[in-house]
C-alpha cells in the first residue's frame, strides 16, 4: 500500500511539471518568485502598511489561499480577484498560489486588499520590470474589474506617507479624501488595467490635487445663523461662554422654546477648524464609513444629534468590526442629545468617562480601538414628561410623583460633568415679532475667538496628561486649575458659599471654576473676580431647582 502511494505521489509531480513546462516552457521556474506589493490596515483611526505576497507554485489544480489573520470579506477576495482579473484581460498566476498579509499578528478586514490581491496575482509578463515598490494599493473590485470605494482611505493615505512612500493608488470616489495628505501622489483609478499603463508610461493618471486654504476659508458659508433665534439672550450668551472654554451645557425648557434651534448653531460660533483638527475629524467619518461628507475634508466642526432610541454601542461605538459611534463622529463639535431623559439609561451613562477622558476606548475579541471625543455635550429636556411646568399660559399635567420620576433619569454623576444649566422660557408673542436685529454668529464668533485666544496665550506649552496641548478650559487638569485659577478675595468667599448652598462635589466645584475662568477670560482677566463667580454660579443653579432631590 505504502508502494502505491509513494508512486501516486511521484506521479502527481511529474504531472505538475509537466504541466508547467508545457505552460511555461524552460523558465517555468519564475513562477517560484514572491511578488510583493503595499496596501494598508486601520486601527482606531490610524493606518499601518500591510504588505502583501504572493507566491506561486506549479500545478495543475487552481487554488488560491489567502493567509495573515484575514477574515471572510478578504478570503472572498479570491473568487472577486479572478473574476476581475480575467474579465479586464489580464494574465493571471495559475496553480498553487498563496497569499501572505502582514504583519500576521493585526486582523485584515473588509475588501480593501481586493486590489492589491490582484497586482500580486498578475504574472511577470503583464508587470514587466515595473517597480511598485514606492506605491500603496487600496480598493474593492467589482467582478467586471473596476474599483468600489472602501472606508477609511484618509489614514491609510496618511499612513503611507509616514512610512515613505510616493505614491497612492485608490477607487476615484476616494481619491478626494485622499489627497489631503501632504507629500503623497494620489491617483484616482477606475480598474487595475490603469495602473499598468500608468506605470509603463502609455497612459499617465493625473494626481488629485488639493488646496487646505481655500478649502477652510469657506467654513461658515451658507450656515444657520444665531441671529435668526428670536429672544432667548440669556440663553445665546451662555453658549457663548460655553464656545469659549468648550463647556457642557444643559438647556430646560418647554417644547417650542428653541432648544434644538439654539444648540444647531453652536457649531457656527465657535472658532474655524484648523487644518489639523480637520485632518484627525475627518478621519474618523473616513473609518466610519461616511466618506461622502468630506469634501474633501470637513470643512466645519461636526453636530451630531442621534435619536433618543440609540443604543449605547451606536453612541459610543463597536461593532463586530469597530467602528466609532456619534461621541467619536462628533470629535472637535458638538454633540446634541434632544429629550436627554428618554435616552436608555446605558446610553446615557456610556458618555461619562469620554466627558472625563476626550476618548473612547472599545474592546471586543478581534482587538482594541480608541477614537479621540473632544466634544461639547449639548443636552436638552423638557422640565416634566408634558413640558409645560413653569410655561406662564399652558398648565402643567404632571404629578409631582411623575415629574420627579421624569428628573431622576438624569443621574447625579451625569450632572455633574455639565458645566452650564440654562432655562430657556417660552417665548412671547413680542419676541417673535420684535423688529430689532439679533447679533450675527459672526459677530458672537469674534468675542469667542479673543477670549480663547486670551486663553492659549496663557496656556503656552501646557500639556495635559495624555501629551496632547492644553487648548480650551473646560480641559484643564487639576494642576492647571491650581495656577490659572487664581480668585479674589470676594471671588473666594463667593465661591465657599455657592459650595455649601448648591451641595457641589469636588468635580463640580472644579468645573465651576472652569466656567468661571472662561467668563474672566472675556475681559483680559488674569485673575477671576467676584463678578465672574456670580455669574458662573448663575449658569448652574438649576441642578438645585429641578435635580435637588436626585
Amino acid at each position: 500500500m505504502d508502494l502505491f502511494y509513494n508512486l501516486l505521489l511521484k506521479y502527481r509531480l511529474f504531472c505538475d511539471m509537466m504541466f508547467a513546462y508545457t505552460l511555461f516552457g524552460k523558465e517555468g521556474s519564475f513562477l517560484y518568485m514572491v511578488h510583493t506589493f503595499y496596501s494598508a490596515a486601520v486601527r482606531g483611526i490610524e493606518g499601518q502598511i500591510v504588505t502583501v505576497e504572493a507566491n506561486a507554485i506549479p500545478s495543475s489544480e487552481y487554488h488560491l489561499e489567502i493567509i495573515g489573520l484575514p477574515d471572510t470579506a478578504v478570503k472572498e477576495s479570491a473568487a472577486r480577484v479572478r473574476a476581475a482579473g480575467r474579465n479586464l484581460g489580464l494574465a493571471l498566476k495559475s496553480g498553487r498560489i498563496t497569499v501572505n498579509l502582514a504583519p500576521a499578528d493585526i486582523r485584515k478586514e473588509g475588501t480593501v486588499y481586493d486590489l492589491p490581491i490582484l497586482m500580486s496575482m498578475l504574472r511577470p509578463e503583464e508587470l514587466r520590470k515595473e517597480d511598485f515598490s514606492k506605491a500603496v494599493f487600496v480598493g474593492e473590485l467589482s467582478l467586471s474589474g473596476t474599483l468600489r470605494p472602501v472606508s477609511g482611505v484618509l489614514p491609510m493615505a496618511f499612513a503611507a506617507a509616514n512610512a515613505g512612500f510616493d505614491a497612492f493608488f485608490c477607487p476615484i470616489e476616494n481619491a478626494a479624501e485622499a489627497s489631503a495628505v501632504p507629500n503623497l501622489k494620489v491617483y484616482p483609478v477606475l480598474d487595475a488595467r490603469e495602473i499598468l499603463e500608468h506605470f509603463r508610461g502609455t497612459r499617465p493618471i493625473p494626481p488629485m490635487e488639493f488646496c487646505a486654504d481655500k478649502l477652510l476659508a469657506n467654513s461658515f458659508e451658507g450656515a444657520p445663523d444665531m441671529s435668526e433665534v428670536k429672544g432667548q439672550e440669556v440663553a445665546k450668551k451662555a453658549l457663548e461662554i460655553a464656545a469659549a472654554g468648550m463647556h457642557n451645557v444643559m438647556l430646560i425648557g418647554p417644547p417650542g422654546s428653541g432648544k434644538s434651534m439654539l444648540a444647531s448653531r453652536l457649531p457656527y460660533i465657535l472658532p474655524p477648524m484648523t487644518y489639523e483638527e480637520a485632518v484627525e475629524s475627518s478621519k474618523i467619518y473616513s473609518v466610519a464609513g461616511l466618506s461622502a461628507e468630506l469634501t474633501p475634508l470637513l470643512t466645519h466642526r461636526p453636530f451630531r444629534s442621534p435619536h433618543h432610541n440609540i443604543s449605547s454601542a451606536a453612541l459610543a461605538g463597536g461593532g463586530t468590526h469597530i467602528q466609532p459611534g456619534e461621541i467619536s463622529l462628533a470629535h472637535n463639535g458638538v454633540l446634541f442629545l434632544d429629550e436627554f431623559p428618554e435616552f436608555a439609561p446605558k446610553a446615557r451613562e456610556a458618555m461619562r468617562q469620554p466627558i472625563e477622558d476626550r476618548k473612547v476606548t472599545i474592546s471586543r475579541i478581534s482587538g482594541t480601538a480608541t477614537f479621540p471625543s473632544a466634544f461639547m455635550l449639548i443636552a436638552a429636556m423638557n422640565p416634566c414628561p408634558c413640558g409645560f411646568y413653569g410655561h406662564p399660559t399652558k398648565p402643567c399635567t404632571c404629578s409631582p410623583k411623575s415629574k420627579q420620576a421624569y428628573l431622576s433619569r438624569v443621574s447625579g454623576p451625569v450632572l455633574d460633568r455639565i458645566d452650564i444649566q440654562i432655562e430657556v422660557g417660552a417665548l412671547e408673542f413680542d419676541d417673535l415679532q420684535s423688529a430689532v436685529a439679533c447679533e450675527t454668529s459672526g459677530q458672537i464668533r469674534a468675542r469667542v475667538e479673543k477670549a480663547r485666544t486670551f486663553a492659549l496665550s496663557r496656556f503656552d506649552g501646557e500639556r495635559l496628561h495624555s501629551g496632547a496641548p492644553l487648548t480650551a478650559n473646560a480641559l484643564m487638569e487639576a494642576k492647571h486649575i491650581e495656577k490659572y485659577c487664581v480668585l479674589d478675595e470676594g471671588a473666594r468667599v463667593l465661591i465657599r458659599q455657592a459650595f455649601d448652598k448648591l451641595g457641589l462635589s469636588a468635580r463640580g466645584y472644579n468645573r465651576l471654576l472652569k466656567v468661571s475662568r472662561t467668563i474672566a477670560d472675556f475681559e483680559e482677566s488674569e485673575q477671576i473676580r467676584k463678578q465672574h463667580v456670580a455669574t458662573a454660579v448663575r449658569l448652574r443653579s438649576l441642578d438645585r431647582k429641578y435635580f435637588g432631590n436626585n
